[in-house]
């Protein structure tokens, strides 16, 4: 899976199209120790270049919000 972010903070997560056969036939990613540590790196990489802007800094998120992927 490649990590695309933009300027905004945004993020796309593409996948390989082997990514997307092993979705589609398990419905599920296994993510191994090692892959699972960089997988953790690069998100924390994400949230640290993230720029916030006002009204997305000032927003809460708690336990029971729903996320929503487009």
């Amino acid at each position: 899976m490649i990590f695309k972010q933009y300027e905004n903070g945004s993020c796309d997560i593409e996948f390989s199209k082997e990514e997307i056969q092993i979705l589609n036939k398990k419905g599920k990613l296994h993510l191994s120790e090692e892959f699972l540590k960089n997988f953790t790196n690069t998100l924390v990489k994400i949230c640290m270049d993230f720029n916030f802007k006002d009204e997305i800094n000032q927003k809460l998120t708690t336990v029971n919000d729903k996320i929503e992927g487009k």
